[in-house]
């Protein structure tokens, strides 16, 4: 069964055509990047017009590059939650037209699921039960993945998402947007033991998150460099914030593992590119039994092959959606 799967929840527009959830036939995407850059970052009234310039466009040449004929279409996909409300609504009617078009099933998908489903177009062999770590930038939760469309999350950040805190460190450090990929680069020079950050923890709830004060925390030394006239070390700044945030991460994901025994750990969003949180997560997981997936870098962020492959798994579990279909800015998983 091939899917059309459209994301439009915040600054990429991206169409993409999935075979049986495991195979990607095209994934195109457009990044808004360079538009939002001068502004530091996401600015949603532009995000929504350049998914109303781009989705047709990028759905016709999906459907060329892939060489699939539009009555090879068995549903359209779409990411409805959550997201920026005005980039959700582009994606949501586009798609309600199509599925009216082609005459096939519309199935409703959520972004979070969408990016644990990254993981089956990466790794073909995987299947529920495992558990995931979402990590992107709005959204930081620890799911049992108990089977295709049956969830269950763990633990979440009670405050900043885990790529939200990468979003503003990189910004007080001057870096461009968006900043994960600069900040990464950065901290590559650096003395991760430099500078000691706060690990946020929530008293009986081992699986709760915070990152409000790892925030602040960064803040706090690149003031007080500025108000001394001293030379801040950015490099090593950037390289004990990364390890800051695996530290909070990577403890908690490997304990929910054990608890639940699966012996397969997945880690998935945005914030999986980083590369101290790929490699300390591989290193825990050797060290633990685990069997660790996560996906290369180019299904890490925002995509539409994602939404294909798990809106292949809602079809198949009965979900569906009519021409009432709305977007959600917030949803549980």
């Amino acid at each position: 069964m091939i899917i059309l799967s459209i994301e439009t929840s915040c600054d990429e527009t991206a169409v993409a055509l999935v075979r049986d959830g495991r195979e990607v036939l095209t994934d195109q995407i457009f990044s808004q990047a360079d538009l939002h850059a001068v502004y530091g970052g996401v600015v949603p009234e532009i995000a929504s017009r350049s998914h109303t310039e781009v989705i047709s466009y990028l759905a016709d040449r999906a459907l060329e590059k892939a060489g699939v004929a539009r009555a090879e279409i068995g549903a359209v996909a779409v990411t409805y939650a959550p997201g920026l409300i005005g980039a959700l609504l582009v994606g949501v009617n586009f798609a309600k037209a199509a599925a009216l078009a082609l005459g096939v099933p519309l199935v409703p998908v959520h972004h979070i699921r969408g990016h644990i489903a990254a993981n089956y177009l990466a790794f073909p062999e995987l299947e529920p039960p495992f558990l995931c770590l979402a990590i992107s930038g709005g959204n930081t939760m620890l799911v049992d993945v108990r089977g295709y469309t049956d969830m269950r999350v763990l633990g979440a950040t009670r405050d900043d998402a885990a790529g939200e805190c990468f979003d503003k460190t990189a910004r007080v450090l001057g870096l461009p947007y968006p900043g994960g990929k600069p900040l990464d680069d950065l901290s590559q020079g650096g003395d991760d033991r430099k500078y000691e950050l706060p690990v946020g923890h929530v008293e009986g709830m081992p699986y709760e998150m915070s990152f409000s004060g790892l925030t602040t925390a960064v803040i706090n030394p690149v003031h007080t460099a500025g108000q001394r006239g001293e030379e801040l070390d950015r490099a090593s700044l950037a390289a004990s914030f990364c390890r800051a945030v695996s530290e909070s991460l990577v403890p908690r994901t490997m304990a929910a593992a054990g608890e639940l025994g699966y012996g397969k750990l997945a880690v998935a969003g945005g914030v999986a590119a980083n590369s101290r949180i790929r490699r300390d997560f591989a290193r825990a997981a050797e060290r633990a039994g685990e069997k660790l997936y996560i996906p290369p870098l180019r299904l890490c962020g925002d995509n539409a092959a994602m939404i294909g492959s798990q809106g292949y798994y809602e079809f198949l579990a009965g979900a569906r959606a009519g021409a009432d279909l709305n977007a959600c800015a917030t949803m549980e998983l």
